[in-house]
């Protein structure tokens, strides 16, 4: 065990100290905020510092990235902001030249005068005219009419709205802020077409593909793409063989004849735990009712079935409410789980935990009551920008909620740590053979509190490639990262009590799946931040690194073969048929959603030409609820079983597990992987903006597609509807039962 940890250590040491060098390389060498933009000819401001920062506040209180994209971050329907107003500007610019000089348009041009305006146009654009000295940014009086003209068109899309891209008229009215808007927008669009100091690519390394301009691909982003492919074959060939040769060195386990759990006393902290489940089935219900409203808008504009909901309820809040539900459902059922599970883990009921229990669903229901009013009146600009910061809406996809409703979620976090904590050191100083199992359980569940911290890290104020560098510590690492090391030994854990696996096994496969989860995760990161305004080395290190994330999902079927013969093992393992049927469903999920789907997304190559497209959205469906979904249901149905002590008529279960499987399937197979490969096509053919472009998006070809979606959607649902019909009629069953007992 010792070299174990070991390695364990050494991984998670050495990948912070990367990933945190990196963080300061992006503070050091982030896009600068100049203190005035001007007009070269004639010293005239165009916008200052406080007009851009205070822009990004703006872009945050209407929906931020709810409402398009910046830098390929954010929804699909409306237009990447910052690809948009390049395109714009650059066909401004030339269209103008081209009157001038020829006296026609652009495209009407020969090849010889489009080139030699093409190379006047990067002259304007991509030489760095910000000065360190004075703190600057000056630009021509030619690039000064085409911001002008952007202005004024982004300004009539926000007051007066925009059916296409989704957008309520009046979003946002006041002169003010809407020249601020602009003034945000500009500068992304800035740090995104002009070079670095010293080099030949821009500050989001070319990004987005943009041929007028010559954004295209750099080799840094070619030759490491190529790396992770070559490093994921080796690692993947590697890794295999070592499962290969040590799977079956476990200590044998002679498996009971009768169910172990049978014997066991729930606690009246366990059987607080309930009421969680009901909520927890109510969220899903109305997260799956947004996502109907949500899907809908992208094919009918500003209504629904006609009626104009868009006033009331705009694309931007069903999305924000959507997403976030999503993640307050699952992250609570897996602290549910933590919570139920503790008293098994020590073997005794703790003081005062169920009040502790109690107050931390008061506190949820609190913060998702709170945080949802508060993202709806930031919208419709009810709150200041600094009101908004703290109780509204911040903006930025799975953190929206307000800086309020994140400290208070973060103090329930920590309570819940003490809560489950000490009854895992309770169990790790009984020195049994459980003791490294439960010791990996703590590590876990300490990062789960600590690590949503990292959301706290940025101000109001701050720069957008530290609120992204930030923003995927907690995304990505808090989920992606620690989430599921949490749920591995959980599962252990679980097995174990079911005396399944020995306690030594369980604890070794533990602590190495999660040094290898870990090894590719934490680093992995990066590969979010490719093209966010940070430099190249997030490019190298963060290909290299999310392909090794990939390298243990391939082994995935192996899991789901292992799972499927605990079924076989016993006829008492009957009873827990459909828990384990959703674990074979997260390890699937887990292969092609987070493996093919995610690796389909992740190299920078792949990234440059398809971040923020459909694609994006075929990895975040089959990741997020096939991985995450599927395994809080699994824990759900657990629970329960362990609680209930009636045999289950599985009819809703079956229903429910088919269906939200096959549901999965049709909507990314009909609908979004293949609206997906039109954008990326289009994308690589003809410029990104072309790709997020409604002509593109509202084409009959792609407008089709959308409507076949539905079919999906609906198998779907009636997956959820049959879920949250078994879990509430169950737990209220089982909630009776308590109040009957003596």
């Amino acid at each position: 065990m010792k070299k174990i940890w070991i390695g364990f250590s050494s991984v998670v040491i050495l990948s912070f100290i990367a990933l945190i060098w990196v963080g300061t390389e992006i503070y050091q060498t982030q896009p600068p905020i100049p203190d005035k933009v001007v007009v070269k000819e004639t010293q005239e401001v165009v916008f200052t510092k406080e007009d851009i920062q205070t822009g990004q506040n703006v872009w945050e209180s209407i929906g931020g990235m709810e409402v398009g994209s910046i830098w390929g971050h954010g929804s699909y329907v409306a237009p990447d902001w910052t690809a948009d107003w390049i395109h714009k500007e650059a066909t401004f610019m030339l269209n103008n030249w081209a009157k001038q000089d020829f006296n026609k348009t652009y495209d009407t041009l020969g090849s010889e005068q489009k080139a030699a305006l093409k190379a006047r146009l990067i002259t304007h654009v991509k030489v760095n005219t910000y000065s360190e000295a004075n703190r600057e940014i000056s630009i021509s009086s030619a690039r000064y009419e085409a911001i002008k003209n952007n202005s004024k068109h982004y300004a009539s899309i926000f007051s007066n709205g925009h059916e296409q891209y989704v957008i309520q008229e009046g979003a946002l009215v006041d002169p003010e802020k809407l020249s601020q808007l602009n003034a945000f927008l500009f500068w992304t669009s800035w740090a995104a077409s002009t070079n670095r100091p010293n080099q030949d690519y821009t500050y989001t390394s070319n990004w987005p593909h943009e041929p007028l301009i010559g954004n295209t691909i750099t080799p840094d982003s070619q030759i490491w793409s190529g790396f992770s492919i070559v490093l994921l074959l080796l690692f993947i060939g590697i890794l295999s063989y070592y499962y290969i040769r040590n799977h079956e060195k476990g200590d044998a386990v002679v498996h009971p004849e009768k169910d172990p759990i049978d014997s066991i006393t729930l606690t009246g902290s366990q059987k607080a735990v309930l009421k969680y489940f009901v909520v927890i089935s109510l969220l899903i219900g109305l997260q799956i009712i947004l996502g109907i409203l949500t899907v809908h808008y992208t094919v009918e504009g500003q209504a629904f079935f006609g009626f104009d909901l868009a006033k009331i309820l705009p694309y931007s809040i069903t999305r924000t409410w959507h997403t976030q539900l999503a993640v307050f459902w699952i992250a609570a059922t897996w602290l549910a789980t933590g919570l139920f599970l503790a008293p098994m883990i020590s073997g005794k009921e703790m003081k005062h935990q169920v009040f502790g229990i109690n107050f931390l669903f008061i506190a949820l229901l609190v913060i998702v009551l709170g945080s949802l009013l508060g993202e709806w009146l930031g919208v419709h600009q009810f709150l200041d920008l600094t009101t908004n910061f703290f109780f509204g809406h911040q903006g930025y996809e799975y953190m929206d909620l307000g800086r309020f409703w994140q400290l208070l979620l973060a103090v329930g976090l920590v309570l819940w740590v003490v809560m489950v904590g000490r009854h895992i050191l309770y169990g790790i100083r009984k020195n049994d053979d459980a003791k490294h199992l439960l010791i990996i359980l703590l590590i876990s569940v300490i990062a789960i509190g600590m690590f949503f911290f990292s959301g706290l890290m940025y101000g109001e104020n701050s720069s957008l490639p530290v609120i992204n560098y930030w923003r995927w510590w907690l995304v990505h690492l808090w989920v992606e990262g620690f989430f599921e090391v949490f749920a591995t030994v959980i599962i252990a854990f679980i097995f174990l009590r079911m005396k399944i696996i020995s306690a030594k096994t369980a604890g070794k496969a533990s602590i190495a799946s999660a040094t290898i989860f870990l090894a590719g995760g934490i680093i992995g990161t990066l590969h979010h931040l490719y093209y966010s305004g940070t430099p190249v080395q997030a490019i190298a290190l963060g290909a290299t690194f999310s392909a090794l994330e990939v390298v243990p999902l391939t082994l995935m079927g192996f899991e789901i073969r292992e799972n499927w013969n605990l079924l076989k093992s016993n006829e008492w393992m009957q009873k827990y048929k459909w828990p384990i049927f959703f674990f074979i469903a997260v390890a699937f999920w887990n292969m092609i959603g987070a493996g093919v789907f995610g690796f389909l997304i992740n190299p920078p190559i792949a990234l440059y030409y398809i971040q923020g497209l459909n694609t994006t959205a075929v990895h975040a469906h089959t990741a997020l609820f096939g991985v995450y979904g599927m395994l809080g249901m699994g824990f759900i149905t657990i629970c329960l079983r362990f609680y209930s002590d009636r045999a289950w008529d599985s009819k809703k279960l079956k229903r429910a597990f088919w269906l939200l499987n096959i549901g999965l399937v049709a909507m990314v197979v009909l609908s979004l992987l293949p609206v997906g490969i039109i954008q990326a096509y289009t994308s690589i053919t003809k410029g990104y903006s072309f790709a997020r472009d409604a002509e593109l998006l509202y084409s009959p070809t792609v407008q089709t597609l959308k409507w076949l979606r539905m079919i999906g959607d609906v198998i779907f649902s009636a997956g959820i509807f049959y879920f949250c019909w078994f879990t509430i009629q169950e737990t209220m069953y089982c909630i009776k039962k308590k109040s009957q007992m003596p």
